[in-house]
């Protein structure tokens, strides 16, 4: 990890004071005040008014209980969650994540990245994330739907088109946004189709969401690649993961001419040397609803299934971690150095640890951060918002050239900025403070609230 400037260690030693325990919301504000330095040096405005003091501290954090009656006439209990960020450029905007790991540590640190993300893709969200720890595996369609409608009748007062637009994120998609909208139209008695994004398009949804997080890294690493004179095209590529982002991160590699060889799920991961059979990916995960274990079996030949172990032991020229946070460590980036990768994309949030990222630039592999490079998602969600508030409905070709244009104004902005700063290719640096600034700006206009 790099040092914190000495202006700026106070911040991080007061906020690792005042929220104990939670260390991923620790990795991700000192990632940012990392990068801060050089901004303070510059612009010492910024340090003034304890501005950056409110950007790392929640306008508003709220926790409450799930109640609710399993297929077995049981009483569950679970735990909600909803951190609404900042709202300086908009109303908050981010997704809702269902998984065991869920605490306000984790929401609290994708709340803190939502709000650079979204305003880097310089449209009109804040920042905020919420989620829950109950585990939607292996529940049935009437426990989902009866968790959902209960996390929503809680939920709901502090949500609003104007106020708070939740979405989805990991175990939470188009089936359980459906049931959460549905439970808020009943008790608000509106049909407010813009307070929930990642909707069905019978209801309001929009064209390309579903593979916007996916496209757009892919995206964001085209444009990165061509900047030193090289694309996808015949690269061989990694993918972590098998869930919503990692697809369509699959399907946008293989439309640039890339080589999807492995990709991996809880279970272990999936060598394809032979090139993965993205349709059989999707059958057996969007389909089946299975695991990646039953890929060698029904693809015939040419494949292997490794349960356990890192995906990242497999050789690579383009790495894109999109599973969780941390899942790529220092160790794995070693690995994948050795073994010639030349650019990571982070398709999750935060999936490469401080040291990961750490030996890559050392190492002069291109790295494009999540805060930028997975911003497709949301980006997509404000399409949709906008698109609601209008009452129109958007062709796929349409809104995917939209999608298109702002991932590549989002790379231009990072790369330009990492120049700026004097930290030429250094995206990590460049996203941090773009966000930043855009965000301090706003707050700054907006007074001391």
């Amino acid at each position: 990890m790099s040092p914190v400037d000495e202006k700026l260690q106070p911040i991080l030693t007061e906020v690792l004071r005042r929220n104990a325990g939670e260390t991923e919301f620790h990795q991700a504000v000192r990632e940012v005040l990392e990068s801060l330095g050089r901004v303070v040096a510059k612009h010492p405005g910024y340090a003034e008014n304890a501005l950056i003091e409110r950007v790392c501290e929640p306008e508003r954090q709220i926790i409450f209980r799930v109640p609710w009656v399993d297929d077995q006439n049981q009483v569950q209990i679970n735990r909600g969650f909803r951190v609404q960020f900042n709202s300086a450029l908009g109303p908050y905007k981010g997704g809702i994540r269902f998984h065991p790991s869920v605490n306000l540590g984790i929401i609290k640190f994708l709340g803190f990245e939502q709000v650079f993300k979204n305003a880097l893709t310089g449209l009109p969200i804040g920042g905020g994330k919420g989620g829950s720890d109950f585990n939607p595996r292996s529940r049935s369609d009437g426990e989902i739907m009866r968790f959902c409608q209960s996390f929503m009748t809680e939920l709901h007062r502090h949500l609003g088109e104007n106020t708070d637009v939740p979405a989805g994120d990991i175990g939470v998609g188009s089936r359980e946004i459906g049931y959460m909208f549905g439970q808020y139209k009943r008790l608000t008695n509106r049909y407010e189709s813009g307070v929930l994004t990642g909707k069905g398009l019978s209801y309001g949804g929009s064209r390309a969401r579903t593979e916007a997080t996916g496209y757009g890294a892919t995206y964001f690493v085209q444009r990165m690649l061509e900047r030193r004179r090289e694309t996808l095209e015949g690269k061989r590529v990694v993918v972590s993961g098998a869930g919503n982002v990692a697809i369509y991160t699959m399907e946008k590699v293989l439309a640039f001419g890339g080589a999807v060889i492995a990709c991996s799920d809880s279970g272990g991961y999936v060598v394809d040397e032979t090139g993965i059979d993205l349709d059989l990916i999707k059958e057996i995960k969007e389909v089946r609803r299975g695991r990646l274990s039953e890929y060698p079996r029904l693809k015939g030949s040419g494949a292997h299934h490794v349960e356990g172990g890192s995906i990242w032991d497999v050789a690579c020229d383009v790495a894109m971690p999109s599973a969780t946070q941390n899942e790529l460590s220092g160790k794995d980036a070693v690995t994948l150095v050795k073994n010639g990768v030349g650019a990571v994309g982070e398709g999750a949030n935060m999936p490469c640890t401080p040291d990961a990222i750490d030996v890559f630039q050392s190492a002069g592999v291109l790295v494009a951060p999540g805060k930028a490079a997975n911003a497709g998602g949301v980006a997509t969600s404000a399409l949709e918002m906008q698109q609601n508030a209008s009452r129109d409905s958007w062709t796929f070709q349409r809104t995917e050239e939209r999608l298109a244009e702002i991932m590549c104004n989002i790379h231009d902005l990072c790369a330009d900025t990492a120049e700026e700063y004097g930290a030429p290719q250094n995206y990590v640096l460049g996203a941090n403070i773009a966000g930043f600034v855009r965000v301090a700006e706003a707050m700054r206009a907006l007074g001391v609230i």
